[in-house]
């Protein structure tokens, strides 16, 4: 008798629990990072020692994580620090925003107005539409996506919202490894703001005409005359150096790591359902901003579902290969000497990749 009580103390303990679990009072563990292999394979250590040398040969500091789906194997080269990520992060809202569209908070149809306070300095085509111009927000994700379009990204996040994007990211994808992320004005807001504090008032406009001047101190003297003040006035002596300020801050910011373990669950269709993961890795593999990069080192006809990031002083590239085995990379580069040699250090780092594996 008395065996039978304990028993079903037990079993009632038991019920207590799952009952509580499921109303929230006890919280699951969330899905960890996997473990890497605790002895790095042949390729990862071959792969690190170019990568290396690729890292020594180019001005600035390079970082690369890779890592075969399915498998404990990776290489990690300085990818579990905070790396600036620039528009990578149109990854993670493309999938914030099909999540959404999945749970029934928005539709892939509906029709977006654009507003003249919509357009952001950068690349793509949304910029140029007119005011009151209608698109739907599947053609907002695929210029997003395959012309990394910033103004597409910003009425996307707008839609999302900045604190539920964050949230996402953490609660909907399980990635704890990236630091809050912004619009793409804010951005600039943020960064010139490092010369004057008036600077964060500017609008979209101001800085779309700030394109129009080729030199840093062209730009420099604009910025003076747009706030109204003085060259003197300014706390920085460049733009790059207001940027430089910028990335301090670690907004927009992530670990390599981190980056792969996202690419890793979206190719597994742990994010997405199949239609929607389907659709991000399509337009990931027309993008048209990676062909000097990465890719560019990767034998001809290997697809590569991926994202480039840009700013000044920083480029990514960051995406999934289909090789024979497939594999998720993710490589920034900061503080380089001009675009065309950081691009060149990417190449080489896809070279690098081809090579080992």
């Amino acid at each position: 008798m008395k065996m039978g009580r304990e028993l079903k103390m037990i079993l009632s303990a038991i019920g207590l629990l799952a009952a509580l679990c499921a109303v929230g009072f006890v919280t699951q563990p969330r899905a960890a990072e996997p473990a890497p292999a605790e002895t790095p394979p042949a390729w990862a250590l071959q792969l690190q020692d170019k990568i290396k040398t690729i890292d020594a040969e180019t001005p600035g500091n390079l970082g690369v994580f890779v890592k075969k789906l399915g498998t404990p194997e990776e290489m990690n080269y300085l990818a579990d620090r905070d790396w600036y990520l620039a528009s990578t992060v149109k990854v993670p809202v493309a999938i914030a925003v099909l999540q959404l569209v999945e749970e029934g908070g928005l539709s892939l149809d509906r029709q977006i107005a654009i507003k003249a306070g919509d357009p952001v300095d950068g690349s793509g085509e949304v910029q140029f539409k007119r005011p009151g111009t209608k698109v739907r927000v599947s053609y907002l994700i695929e210029k997003m996506l395959t012309q990394s379009d910033s103004t597409a990204t910003d009425i996307l996040i707008r839609l999302i919202g900045v604190e539920e994007l964050n949230e996402r990211i953490r609660a909907k994808m399980g990635v704890e490894g990236f630091q809050p992320f912004t619009t793409i004005l804010q951005v600039r807001r943020d960064a010139f703001g490092n010369l004057h504090p008036n600077a964060r008032d500017l609008t979209n406009r101001h800085f779309i005409d700030l394109k129009k001047h080729k030199s840093s101190s062209a730009k420099l003297r604009a910025i003076a005359k747009q706030l109204r003040v003085p060259l003197r006035a300014l706390k920085e002596k460049s733009i790059e150096d207001a940027f430089e300020r910028y990335y301090e801050k670690r907004l927009n910011s992530g670990t390599l790591r981190s980056f792969g373990f996202l690419l890793e669950k979206l190719a597994r269709g742990e994010l997405l359902s199949k239609p929607h993961t389907d659709l991000v890795l399509s337009h990931m593999t027309a993008m048209t901003t990676g062909e000097k990069r990465v890719k560019a080192g990767l034998p001809n006809g290997v697809r590569f579902a991926q994202k480039t990031g840009t700013q000044l002083g920083r480029i990514c590239n960051v995406g999934i290969v289909y090789a024979s085995t497939p594999l998720v990379i993710a490589t920034c580069l900061e503080k380089f000497g001009s675009l065309s040699q950081g691009e060149k250090a990417l190449q080489k780092v896809g070279q690098a990749l081809a090579a080992a594996l």
